[in-house]
């Protein structure tokens, strides 16, 4: 179903310090489970007006529930463990640094015990003044961040097996949350590996040809999407170049994989980070097939410092050059919060970034 919704976000927002403060005693034990859903459910009323009040297209929970944006599906499926990839992340400042992933590795064979987001939409359905999106891991970018050779492969002798393993997971939830009739559905991630030329590199040592592993890829989100009933839900995904505290990950265009992408992947909605020139050019777009929306994320999360308005609009009209003016959206370029200690910017910047998004496509798309 393609809906507009001309001013996104991408999911997550800064998670106030009583939530922090609830989940940490959670975890030690100082507190009941039911008390840190009280601390949650009021941080996620005030996103909620907050959101409201700039008057954003679409709503979300600001995924106050998690402790990173993929933690939903670990959370809810036995076989994980504590252990985790070491990410290279970019600083701001130009620095670098090694830290663990917040994604966990699989080391059992998988088990669902309860629903990944049933919580979430039941309490937006009650709460949200508006439409409202859930988001959720996909099935691919689990299938790589939770596969250690070492560990997994003693249970799942290959990723692909892994990945076979989780696409009935996602594809389950997603039909849940469709019989309980939420709207608009986002899966994060899946393919933000092959923007950069590291990733493909590395399958072309293990012998893979990128191409083909990505075809398969995309037929495993397809199976999914195709799960689904398209006339009632509006379907999105995210390909971002990693979002924590401030730092990002790779670098690259969208050049390689738009083709197959755009082309093949059974969504309504792109959401694109563009916020950098590490993102390459518009140039892709054109691969993007008529009825389908792109969401531009010009507006980015990483610091607090606004984007021109005047520079906005420029690059939206660049953008359209390769894609028509109503198949475009505009969002921020990733979450405010990927993981629970945020970005490096205030509540009040944030504030102004959501208030800069809804106001620019107000002007834009009227």
């Amino acid at each position: 179903m393609v809906v507009p919704y001309r001013a996104d976000q991408v999911g997550s927002l800064l998670r106030p310090a009583e939530v922090l403060e609830a989940r940490a005693a959670y975890a030690e034990g100082r507190v009941e489970l039911a008390q840190l859903r009280e601390a949650e459910d009021r941080a996620i009323l005030d996103a909620l007006e907050m959101q409201r009040q700039i008057g954003i297209d679409i709503f979300t929970d600001g995924e106050m529930r998690r402790d990173a944006w993929m933690s939903t599906l670990a959370d809810a499926v036995d076989g994980f463990i504590d252990e985790y990839q070491i990410r290279h992340w970019h600083k701001l400042d130009g620095s670098t640094e090694n830290e663990p992933s917040r994604a966990k590795i699989a080391a059992g064979k998988l088990r669902q015990v309860r629903r990944l987001t049933a919580h979430d939409a039941s309490f937006l359905q009650q709460h949200a003044p508006g439409p409202f999106k859930i988001t959720m891991p996909s099935p691919v970018t689990i299938s790589y961040s939770g596969y250690q050779a070492g560990v997994t492969d003693k249970v799942y002798p290959t990723r692909e097996q892994l990945l076979d393993t989780l696409v009935p997971i996602i594809k389950s939830e997603l039909q849940a949350l469709a019989r309980e009739g939420v709207s608009y559905i986002q899966l994060d991630e899946g393919f933000s590996g092959y923007v950069g030329e590291a990733w493909r590199g590395q399958l072309e040592r293990l012998g893979l040809e990128p191409a083909k592993v990505l075809e398969a890829d995309i037929a495993a989100e397809n199976a999914c999407y195709d799960a689904l009933p398209r006339d009632r839900i509006v379907l999105g995904i995210h390909i971002c170049r990693g979002n924590s505290k401030s730092r990002w990950g790779r670098i690259g265009g969208y050049d390689w994989l738009a083709e197959q992408v755009f082309s093949s992947l059974n969504v309504d909605r792109f959401l694109l980070e563009y916020d950098s020139d590490r993102a390459g050019s518009f140039e892709p777009l054109r691969f993007v097939p008529k009825g389908k929306i792109v969401v531009l994320g010009l507006v980015t999360t990483k610091h607090g410092q606004p984007e021109p308005q005047d520079e906005l609009m420029r690059q939206i009209d660049r953008a359209s050059k390769y894609l028509p003016l109503d198949q475009l959206a505009l969002s921020p370029q990733c979450g405010f919060a990927s993981v629970s200690e945020g970005n490096l910017l205030s509540v009040d910047d944030q504030h102004r970034k959501l208030e800069l998004v809804v106001d620019t496509a107000r002007k834009v798309w009227g």
